[in-house]
Parts: structure tokens; sequence; C-alpha cells
């Protein structure tokens, strides 16, 4: 039976309605009393893993979830051993430098040598600012990052902006983008060669669908 890794949070609803137009109902995820992790779709076609958007190439990785669906972001700052197939053209955010709305600073080279830069994508951060040849100190936070900016314990900080509201409500700004994000359809590339429970055909009617809606 192929099963599906589905991120929690913010992309799950466009990832359900995406699957349910190519033939797979995952939509008891949604129901406000479901408290379960690993559903089958009404026809036991398939079934879903309902997972951490960090853990969804961790699953398809180790082969439990041949196809799953995730960020582009978290793509980036795990590189994971994963066959990424299409560009599901939703889910769009930005990872990006910000800093407080008082700060001299209004591009990433103007922050000072040696300074601290607070973030989740330890990773991506790391390597942006390598490639800038700036030395700074990366900060490695789980959550609220706008926080290290607010009290003094990072000149800057790297995350995740859609709207720029959050951005806005604690002061900050944004100065410098890294990279652009959208959800991305993976896969475990080992059952994508075998051609494990029909993979190439899901992954077709999925980048039929994606193709005929833009």
């Amino acid at each position: 039976m192929l099963t599906v890794a589905l991120p929690k949070g913010a992309l799950l609803k466009d990832t359900i309605r995406l699957l349910q137009s190519v033939g797979l109902d995952f939509s008891a995820f949604l129901e406000s009393n479901n408290r379960q992790l690993q559903i089958s779709d009404p026809t036991n076609t398939a079934q879903a893993l309902l997972v951490r958007a960090q853990d969804v190439p961790v699953y398809v990785e180790y082969g439990q979830a041949q196809l799953g669906v995730v960020g582009y972001d978290v793509l980036r700052e795990k590189h994971p051993k994963v066959a990424h197939l299409a560009d599901l053209k939703f889910g769009y955010c930005r990872l990006s430098v910000a800093v407080k709305q008082s700060s001299p600073y209004r591009s990433a080279l103007q922050l000072p040598p040696h300074g601290r830069v607070a973030s989740k994508f330890v990773k991506c951060a790391a390597e942006y600012f390598e490639a800038l040849d700036l030395p700074v100190e990366i900060v490695p936070l789980s959550g609220s990052v706008e926080l290290g900016p607010i009290t003094g314990m990072s000149e800057a900080i790297v995350d995740l902006v859609s709207s720029g509201r959050t951005l806005k409500e604690n002061g900050l700004v944004e100065i410098d983008v890294l990279f652009e994000s959208t959800a991305r359809l993976i896969v475990n590339p080992l059952s994508y060669r075998l051609n494990s429970d029909n993979l190439h055909g899901w992954v077709e009617r999925v980048r039929e669908t994606i193709s005929a809606a833009v």
C-alpha cells in the first residue's frame, strides 16, 4: 500500500486538497476531533502519516513513506536523500534576514563581523553568510527567533516570512532574502526506481493536476 507523509501545520490543508484531486482522500485529518496520526483513504488504496514538517523527508528517506510533501526550506536545511519531483505552487514564503526597525543595518553585508544571528535554519544561515564571506555567530533557536534582536541577544535573525506581519508587529524589518520556498513533492529514490505501489502513476497525476492549475 502506498504511504504518504503529510506535513502538520500551514501546508496540510492545501496538501490534502491536492491529493483529493488525484483520488486520495485524507480529509479525516482535518476533523477537529481526530487524533489519529495514521489513516487510510476510504478506498484503502493508500495510507497517510501525519508528521511534523521537518520530519517528512526523514520518513521518506528511510522508506516508511514512499511519497511526501514538504517545504523547500526544509529540504535546503536538511539535505535529505530524497528525490525532489515537483514544485506544488502553494505554501509560498521566503527565508529572510531581518533586523530591528531601529537598526542601522539595511543589508546583510552591513552586519558587524562576528555579530550574532539567531535562527532555526542554522545550516542555511551559515551557508549564506559563508558565501558573503562575513563571519557571524549563528545562535540556534527552536522558536520565537524574533526575540533575538528584541532582547539584544542577536543583531539579526534568519527566519521564514510569508506576509511579514509577525516581523512588523515585533518591530523588525527584512533586509535580505536568502531564497523563496514553496511546497515540494518528494519521493523515496529506491521506491521510485522500482515503481513501488504504482508510484510513477501517482506522481504523474500530481504533476498533471499542478500543470492544469497554472
